[in-house]
């Protein structure tokens, strides 16, 4: 059967794809949650980013670790220690307050998050047809970012009614339909490394041929995070207050709407006509935002970056894996969720501080320069990487 038509909805990967979006909601809804409620109780925002940054740490260094474990034990049950370990953190964070034990715990659960989700990329990125590549790590990635869209929504909407204790609570139950999900995954043998993984540990966590496209990806999330830490403060600037929320919800409807197209558009056609105007879209979202004064302005901004936001990570995640052999696919996909959580990392600390010497508003101007270096970048290195990839194919 050709791989282009090759069947992609299979029960293994609709496992799969949900586990996903449950794992990322509820691990997003704590990194949501946990900064609000140690603040709160602390009545100190450093130590409630102290929770954000351990978690995004230990999951950064993490992620490389796992492309040497990937290669000496069974996925399957690598995968189901890790949730119910995850689970176990969740349930002694409830009640508690001892900032020592909150910090560990939140490392623990960066530490599963970071094995998880990369154990879940790499089931998802095997059961994907060749031909279907983008299509098919589209949804995926529709997966990760509806949960990590919809998981600080829901953590404030929770603390905002109840108590952190029932965020807990809910978090506690989809940490644990994820394990039951995670039971009906077929038996997944490690993954026999090829002789280019037959050297130094460098080459189980690092594969240069998907260096360029993790690189771009972690240049957008750095103007990705700048949205996520920082629009409330732009939205009591601009004087729209909580409104500014919707912005979240448009890039969400918008990701559903535009990521099943893309994929194919990636498939059939390439990166190229996929990058090209989710960059455009991208700095133009950014531009109105430094330039807003009004709602409709911010609605406008949020189409056009959630096309950019749509677009770009499924995008340069797929173009990272389909660079490297099969048998280093997990070592792709964690360099890809690394290098997007080292681009959020970046960002929350470096365009905070342009925000605080200049305004948000500002602060979204110059973040735009951003999607610029990566258009530029990608338009220079774009048509060397076309000839070697060509030559790989034809020596295939």
């Amino acid at each position: 059967m050709n791989s282009s038509t090759s069947k992609l909805w299979t029960g293994q990967f609709a496992i799969i794809i949900f586990m996903t979006f449950l794992f990322f909601l509820c691990l997003q809804m704590l990194t949501g949650g946990f900064p609000i409620f140690v603040t709160g109780f602390s009545q100190s925002p450093a130590l409630g980013g102290i929770m954000t940054t351990a978690f995004m740490l230990a999951a950064i260094i993490t992620r490389p670790i796992i492309g040497i474990i990937m290669h000496k034990l069974n996925m399957k049950r690598l995968l189901s220690v890790v949730l119910l370990c995850v689970l176990a953190c969740i349930i002694a964070s409830y009640n508690q307050q001892a900032m020592p034990l909150l910090i560990l715990l939140r490392i623990l659960e960066g530490i599963g998050f970071g094995i998880s989700t990369t154990l879940l990329a790499t089931l998802a990125t095997n059961l994907i047809p060749q031909g279907r590549l983008g299509e098919g790590i589209g949804y995926f990635g529709m997966a990760t970012s509806l949960g990590t869209t919809l998981g600080p929504m829901f953590a404030l909407s929770i603390l905002n009614s109840s108590s952190f204790n029932i965020l807990l609570v809910v978090t506690m139950i989809l940490s644990a339909l994820t394990f039951i999900c995670g039971l009906f995954i077929k038996n997944n043998k490690s993954v026999q490394p090829g002789p280019d993984l037959k050297g130094s540990l460098i080459s189980y966590a690092f594969d240069k041929k998907a260096f360029l496209p993790c690189f771009l990806v972690m240049l957008f999330y750095v103007t990705f995070s700048g949205i996520v830490n920082f629009i409330n403060g732009f939205g009591e600037e601009i004087h729209i207050g909580a409104k500014v929320s919707i912005f979240f919800l448009i890039n969400a409807v918008i990701m559903v709407v535009i990521r099943p197209f893309s994929g194919k558009i990636y498939d059939r056609m390439g990166h190229k006509f996929l990058i090209y105007p989710a960059a455009v879209c991208g700095f133009i979202g950014l531009i109105l935002m430094a330039m807003g004064k009004s709602f409709t302005t911010l609605i406008i901004a949020a189409v056009l970056y959630g096309i950019a936001y749509g677009v770009m990570q499924p995008s340069f995640q797929a173009w990272a894996v389909s660079r490297v052999s099969a048998d280093k696919k997990g070592t792709a996909n964690a360099m890809s969720l690394s290098f997007m959580d080292l681009g959020m990392a970046l960002g929350s600390a470096t365009l905070g501080g342009v925000a605080g010497l200049t305004s948000y508003k500002a602060m979204y101007g110059i973040s735009s320069l951003l999607i610029i270096a990566l258009l530029l970048i990608y338009m220079t290195k774009h048509s060397k990487v076309r000839k070697i990839e060509k030559a790989n194919r034809e020596a295939a």
